[in-house]
């Protein structure tokens, strides 16, 4: 038998509303609504690395007033993806199992292996799980599925797996339905307004690494047989800043964006695509090849096309179009290419400031 006690743990965090006591020892039970806080840290989440630290213990939690015969479900540690899930059992009696999967969100989780059958296993045992409900059965996401053997956990668990939609706030249609999904439940949208969200995850860590980017090209531009020039440095460098960020916007905004519409399927390609394209673009803005000698331009269209490359390379992290032997291929090619276009854009870049001293 179960019973709910509102008592709350002094230091528990908001979203816990209670206990319920079971044969197992007593569970916390969480709300399904979401806090001005929780509002708060979705969005930090969303912008940066506090996401790496966003996290709740594993184990096991109630929602509503969960019971024996309660459904049990499955999610990661990753704060947001255990908010998203449940927000969805909003009205719901059910139980949410968390895994430990190190802040990383159920499908990045799955690839990586910490959503995997190993954790499952032991979060059941840890949780006693045998114990508080009466049947045996686990919900998981259907994300996960690439990271747990379904058949091992019922070997050692007892427990019967089944994978449900995609999308949590599917969850109260799929249960009515008798636990059957729909062909839109099990289909991964992906749609342009989900890659325009995940963006900022992008950018804002390329952005960190910018003033460094900026300080090399401002001194590479200053230096002068009688010291460092700072106009000099200021006016040579600018249009340098200026395709920076627009090597930035090209990999970590346009070609998340426009994903499907960008050729090819390799993320390298695409990102190498919109960066020759924006970069194209910003030089005509500033007014394209006048006054620029052949060996900055060529050092121009070499480097910045490649930064927006490796840039869009790393949206492979956040998307499901590719998967994890199509990650290692691109970096496998991509990486050596990388280095070598970096370098010989340096070397045009130098030769560029020995010919304007008049040393060559």
């Amino acid at each position: 038998m179960q019973t709910t006690v509102k008592f709350v743990k002094k230091g528990a965090p908001r979203w816990v509303s209670g206990a319920i006591k079971t044969p197992a020892g007593a569970v916390s039970r969480v709300s399904s609504d979401w806090s001005r806080t929780d509002m708060l840290g979705m969005i930090k989440s969303r912008i940066g690395a506090y996401r790496m630290h966003y996290t709740v213990p594993p184990g096991l939690y109630a929602v509503g007033e969960a019971t024996r015969d309660s459904d049990v479900f499955v999610t990661a540690n990753y704060k947001l993806s255990f908010d998203i899930v449940r927000r969805a059992l909003k009205g719901m009696d059910a139980w949410v199992l968390v895994l430990d999967t190190q802040s990383i969100n159920v499908w990045c989780a799955a690839g990586k292996g910490t959503f995997g059958t190993d954790e499952l296993v032991r979060q059941i045992s840890v949780a006693r799980l045998s114990e508080v409900v009466g049947h045996r059965r686990i919900i998981l996401p259907q994300l996960g599925a690439v990271g747990v053997s379904a058949a091992r956990v019922n070997k050692e668990t007892g427990f019967r797996v089944s994978f449900g939609p995609v999308e949590a706030r599917d969850i109260p249609a799929y249960v009515a339905a008798g636990y059957k999904k729909t062909k839109e439940m099990s289909l991964v949208k992906f749609s342009m307004l989900d890659r325009l969200v995940l963006t900022p995850m992008e950018i804002n860590p390329i952005m960190k690494k910018y003033p460094w980017f900026a300080g090399a090209v401002l001194l590479l531009f200053g230096l002068a047989p009688t010291g460092i020039l700072f106009q000099q440095a200021w006016q040579g460098g600018l249009p340098f800043l200026a395709l920076g960020l627009a090597a930035v916007f090209a990999g970590a905004f346009v070609t998340p964006v426009l994903l499907p519409f960008v050729p090819f399927r390799s993320f390298a390609m695409k990102g190498w695509i919109t960066g020759m394209l924006i970069t194209f673009l910003t030089m005509q803005a500033m007014g394209g090849a006048t006054g620029q000698s052949a060996l900055l331009l060529a050092a121009i269209y070499l480097f910045f096309p490649a930064l927006s490359s490796y840039i869009a390379l790393q949206f492979t992290g956040s998307t499901t179009y590719t998967g994890m032997s199509g990650v290692n291929k691109e970096l496998k090619i991509g990486i050596p290419l990388y280095i070598i276009t970096t370098v010989v854009s340096l070397l045009l870049v130098v030769l560029f400031k020995l010919r304007e001293w008049e040393v060559l």
